[in-house]
């Protein structure tokens, strides 16, 4: 017997969703989400749970929606992830669970991700249990994926866990970083409020490194984890970056999603470009790309490899491409002109040579092949980097040369009582890997105070 196509997620129109803010991806119905979950072969080892970071039951939650029993399904699910709304949203599911799926063999993998979200959006509200408090005090500090990975967790194991958030609202890269047309902020506070009501105190406005050291921190808790995320640009350094129109994709996206500066409800100043060019390859060049058409631009994607290579997932490059966004591929910028806004933009055409560290091929400029593009706005999504506060004010602690903390296999810095995870250790990488090692660290903090005279 023929195994079933795996379904489509509906979704708004291209051409009407590229000038919106509302959700791409509308979410199965309870019949789309039988018919999908009709399909798991409930394998006797499950494949798809070794690429998940988090350990999710896959096989378990799938085989709870196959009998209809989706409150139980997502009761499964929050058994070991504590943001499924987010992760169903957000996650590279193609490259992780579902890449291991064994129907991936036949291009047809389970939709993971599509069933998790549909389970956590179809949750029935109930109270949560109340938990004995055990008498021994945390602090996160950031509250992204992975400082809240860490506070649910140790929340639950009945710790007096306080979150130290620097910025007015909590997600970290949830709510500054992901449009609200691929993460609806309710869905990211529905989740945080789930942890807040395990008991977990959230302080907004705390920059920790500012208002309170490590050292301080050290003092008044029992162990510290740090979450805070890569939330400084890097730039091109190439002349013309500081004239004006040219946006790291961090400030241009926190405008948008943590500022609200698409709404008109909202005072918010943000540059709307008539041509836009976004420079890089990943999500966070996808996102900026996609405001920048939604904000009413026609917009470039100009990246130095060939789309192979793109480290973006394939759906947001996929949606990016039917919204009409447009890709110029092995090109690098080289010069940006204008007086004092900017004009247009200088590039050297690349072509490929041997992998580099990055296991990519390697781009190689090509002597004599500059051009030149007219746009009135530059938008740098190439990498981020941790913010070195942290660095500059607690000088015992082991940090990379990319301003990274060093930890062990268990999220244990070089300090006694100190862990870290999330992209403070890795300088940027995926939410569901954030929450993974935050997951590591909580378990490694319980074990170290459990073991405390």
């Amino acid at each position: 017997m023929p195994i079933a196509k795996r379904v489509k997620m509906p979704e708004q129109a291209a051409e009407e969703r590229n000038k919106n803010f509302r959700e791409v991806n509308q979410g199965l119905t309870p019949e789309l989400a039988k018919e999908e979950a009709d399909r798991c072969l409930q394998c006797k080892v499950p494949m798809c749970e070794k690429g998940c970071p988090v350990n999710v039951p896959i096989k378990e939650f799938i085989g709870l929606l196959k009998q209809g029993k989706d409150q139980e399904a997502i009761d499964k699910i929050k058994e070991k992830n504590f943001l499924p709304g987010i992760c169903g949203r957000v996650c590279p599911q193609e490259t992780q669970c579902e890449e291991k799926c064994v129907l991936a063999r036949t291009g047809q993998p389970i939709a993971i991700g599509y069933l998790e979200r549909f389970a956590a959006d179809n949750e029935k509200e109930k109270p949560v249990p109340k938990i004995k408090k055990n008498g021994k005090r945390i602090a996160v500090v950031g509250g992204g994926p992975a400082g809240l990975t860490v506070a649910a967790e140790l929340g639950l194991k009945g710790y007096n866990v306080t979150v130290f958030e620097a910025l007015h609202k909590t997600g970290g890269v949830l709510v500054y970083g992901i449009p609200e047309f691929r993460l609806p902020k309710n869905i990211v506070d529905k989740e945080v409020r789930f942890i807040r009501d395990l008991g977990v105190e959230i302080k907004l406005n705390a920059l920790v490194g500012s208002l309170h050291t490590i050292d301080e921190l050290k003092k008044e808790f029992d162990a510290v984890f740090i979450g805070t995320g890569a939330g400084v640009p890097r730039f091109m350094h190439v002349p013309g970056e500081d004239l004006i129109g040219v946006y790291s994709a961090n400030e241009f996206l926190t405008r948008v999603n943590l500022m609200k500066a698409y709404s008109p409800d909202y005072d918010t100043p943000i540059k709307r470009g008539q041509k836009v060019v976004v420079v890089g390859g990943g999500n966070v060049a996808m996102d900026a790309a996609r405001v920048a058409k939604r904000l009413g631009g026609h917009v470039t994607i100009m990246y130095r490899r060939t789309e192979k290579e793109l480290p973006a997932r394939v759906e947001e490059v996929h949606h990016a491409k039917d919204e009409g966004i447009v890709f110029k591929f092995l090109a690098a910028p080289v010069k940006i002109f204008g007086e004092t806004k900017v004009e247009k933009i200088k590039f050297i055409n690349m072509e490929l040579g041997e992998p580099d560290s990055s296991g990519r091929r390697r781009p190689v400029p090509i002597d004599g092949s500059e051009e030149e593009m007219e746009c009135d706005e530059i938008i740098v999504a190439i990498g981020q980097s941790p913010n070195p506060i942290l660095e500059r004010t607690t000088k015992e602690l082991n940090f990379g040369k990319w301003g990274e903390i060093i930890v062990d296999e268990n999220g244990k810095t070089n300090i006694e009582g100190v862990y870290a995870g999330g992209d403070i250790i890795s300088g940027g990488a995926t939410v569901i890997r954030a929450m993974g090692e935050g997951k590591i660290a909580a378990k490694s903090i319980d074990e170290y105070l459990k073991n405390m005279k």
